[in-house]
């Protein structure tokens, strides 16, 4: 019931607040949660990486509002399954970007650790280093 809704909540937004990227985003990623609710993963993925596309091109990569959009993108990535391609962007783009733009105890850092160790240790083909790297990371994640 509630696709309908963030459906013309989006068409709005571009109508209305069309010079507003924010909103758009904002309504994007609401609609793409509501995508993954309802098992449309496809869908849902497309549109988070052209958010989280969208959201570089604005701010640069390593501007808070894209890291946090990353994050987004590569829980969603974790949650199916793509391990290759989250543990890509999170070692190439979403780590160093927030180290550089944010603290290393910062909330959004530790998560972006928590979804790499996840994406190493979850895969059904990791190996032993790869359960001992997503072990030292979470034990760094905890200490913080």
């Amino acid at each position: 019931e509630a696709l309908p809704v963030l459906e013309a909540s989006l068409a709005y937004v571009r109508r209305y607040w069309s010079h507003c990227e924010s909103e758009i985003l904002n309504a994007q990623s609401n609609l793409a949660s509501s995508l993954m609710a309802l098992g449309r993963d496809d869908e849902a993925l497309a549109l988070n990486r052209a958010i989280y596309a969208r959201t570089a091109t604005i701010h640069g990569g390593s501007h808070k509002e894209t890291i946090r959009a990353g994050n987004n993108f590569s829980l969603m990535l974790v949650s199916l399954r793509h391990w290759d391609e989250a543990k890509t962007l999170l070692r190439d783009q979403l780590l160093p970007a927030a180290r550089k733009s944010l603290e290393a105890d910062d909330d959004l850092t530790l998560r972006l650790h928590e979804i790499l160790a996840a994406a190493l240790a979850k895969n059904p083909e990791c190996t032993r280093d790869n359960l001992l790297e997503a072990e030292t990371i979470l034990q760094d994640v905890l200490r913080r």
